[in-house]
């Protein structure tokens, strides 16, 4: 949201380091050039935070510096070119490293978009920078995860980690489908947190899973700010008969591939 944070790297590293759960951490395009994404992401490295999710990132003007300058040197397409040349030994200006980067990279996608082949195309441009996984803006109805995934039959063959975001009430449903660019919230979704009492969103991301979950390679659960929405996503998947594993149990991921974090049954 281009507001100051947090290093995410640093983040990253505290989680992995005092937590011990693996750490995904978002790197985007605004606010550094090519020579400082790279001094960023040997960094990541040299502190084991191996897994990036690449963005372009939002423009200053949205966040609460709205005077500054973004860089935007590269697009996300640039930035997981940067990351795979780094994995490859090399910068991207031609200087050898001692030893590669092992960074998974990850991309974003969004199937809700009104132009799924715009979408889609894009993707595979991401893919054929360098990109492992792909995280997706969040889906709330199976007949959009059908769609997507029929368009992408045949075209996408790595992970997609598909984005879970438990609604907390009917107001702020109403809120993603009017204001938020990209949320496509159904109709009867609003309907349903209007009627149902707390605990609907829960229930309604956990049906959603319950359709698609044998048939993705994991999820990705939006907290909004609030780690007991993970965890009351977590445990509505647990009534439904979803095995959850531990994050203590889960390998560290890398370039190689990826592991579903939830199974059904």
């Amino acid at each position: 949201m281009a507001n100051v944070r947090m290093s995410p790297i640093t983040l990253a590293h505290l989680i992995q380091r005092d937590v011990g759960v693996e750490a995904i951490f978002h790197l985007t395009c605004r606010d550094r050039n090519t020579i400082g994404l790279q001094a960023e992401l040997l960094g990541a490295s040299g502190l084991g935070v191996r897994n990036i999710l690449a963005l372009r990132g939002d423009p200053p003007t949205r966040g609460d510096h709205p005077e500054a300058h973004g860089v935007f040197e590269v697009d996300a397409v640039g930035l997981i070119d940067l990351a795979a040349t780094l994995n490859s030994g090399q910068t991207v200006g031609g200087g050898n490293l001692d030893e590669g980067t092992d960074f998974a990279i990850g991309c974003v996608a969004n199937p809700n978009a009104e132009d799924l082949e715009a979408e889609i195309s894009r993707l595979e441009q991401k893919i054929a920078a360098g990109a492992h996984f792909v995280q997706t803006q969040p889906i709330f109805d199976p007949r959009a995860y059908e769609r997507w995934a029929e368009a992408t039959d045949g075209r996408v063959r790595i992970p997609i980690l598909y984005g879970i975001l438990p609604i907390k009430d009917a107001a702020f449903a109403v809120h993603l489908k009017e204001n938020v660019p990209g949320m496509a919230v159904p109709d009867w979704v609003i309907d349903r947190m209007r009627a149902g009492g707390d605990g609907e969103g829960y229930r309604l991301a956990a049906e959603l899973l319950s359709e698609i979950g044998r048939d993705i390679a994991g999820i990705h659960i939006f907290p909004m700010n609030s780690s007991k929405r993970v965890i009351g996503v977590l445990d509505a998947l647990s009534e439904r008969g979803f095995a959850v594993a531990p994050a203590s149990s889960l390998p560290l991921a890398s370039a190689g591939g990826l592991r579903k974090v939830v199974s059904n049954g």
